[in-house]
């Protein structure tokens, strides 16, 4: 395949824009205004439209904002979640900031096929269906849609879906204690209505995560499917290449898809590499 020279350049000219208007980013703080477009195409020497080529990719990525009238600036910080692997699974340390939810929607309903399939149960069997949004420091982060075994938990309250970690609730309240989940992460883009609630453009991209959660009895507990900003929420791999030293306990925060909070009551999440849970929604 013969590469167009013209067409190369041109990508390699944004690029180099692109990593210029990055080290003006990294250097200020989120709400930093950085100069405006006429200005830095005089600075790096590139024409207008190449650099608002560079700038448009770096405000899909939710690292600059435009404002109409006032000019660019540095984006808030992204939420971030590590994922370590080992030699069986990903030990998950738990992302930062302060999460809190909001409760949307809460009944009661019959499984149907498709999520008693998940939870092996017969699609007449009730669960508990759960639509709550997610936020960080007050913004809104994620839109989360429970299916929880009504069985196990026939007492559960909206108090316990709105206030504090759902997993110790599970534990406490209702004696089931999760164990493992099995979770996928896919791209995608938000709906009109899924925009709305998350405060950002129809069609903006976002993360998928389905997850399907067990107790340590083996019993398939919820099936989970959330919407993360794309913007805001990012997800970084460490690979682990050959032996080191005990990790430290993870510090308080959150779990990708999972409401803050211990997991297991002590040990570290675990998400098991043995497959995912299929994107069907």
């Amino acid at each position: 395949m013969e590469i167009d020279a013209a067409a190369s350049g041109a990508v390699l000219k944004r690029e180099r824009v692109r990593d210029a208007i990055l080290e003006l980013v990294e250097a200020r703080r989120p709400g930093d205004a950085i100069p405006s477009e006429r200005v830095l195409s005089a600075e790096l020497g590139v024409s207008r439209p190449t650099l608002r080529a560079a700038v448009d990719e770096l405000v899909v990525a939710g690292l600059l904002v435009r404002e109409h009238g006032r000019g660019m600036f540095v984006a808030a910080e992204k939420i971030t979640q590590e994922l370590v692997s080992d030699r069986h699974a990903f030990s998950l340390p738990q992302a930062g900031g302060v999460w809190t939810s909001r409760l949307l929607e809460f009944r009661t309903l019959p499984a149907g096929a498709r999520v008693g399939r998940k939870l092996r149960i017969s699609p007449a069997a009730e669960i508990r269906y759960v639509a709550r949004l997610r936020l960080v420091d007050g913004s809104p982060m994620a839109i989360e849609y429970l299916h929880v075994r009504a069985d196990l938990v026939p007492d559960l309250t909206s108090d316990e879906l709105e206030q504090g970690d759902l997993y110790e609730h599970l534990r406490d309240r209702h004696d089931v204690q999760v164990s493992e989940a099995v979770q996928s992460i896919e791209p995608t883009v938000v709906t009109r209505a899924e925009a709305d609630l998350l405060d950002v453009p129809e069609l903006s991209p976002a993360l998928l995560f389905e997850r399907l959660t067990t107790d340590t009895r083996n019993r398939p507990v919820e099936y989970v499917h959330s919407l993360y900003r794309g913007d805001r929420y990012r997800i970084v791999s460490r690979l682990a290449l050959g032996p080191r030293a005990e990790a430290p306990a993870p510090s308080e925060g959150h779990h990708p898809g999972i409401p803050p909070g211990d997991f297991t009551g002590g040990d570290p999440v675990t998400f098991s590499t043995r497959g995912v849970v299929q994107h069907g929604m």
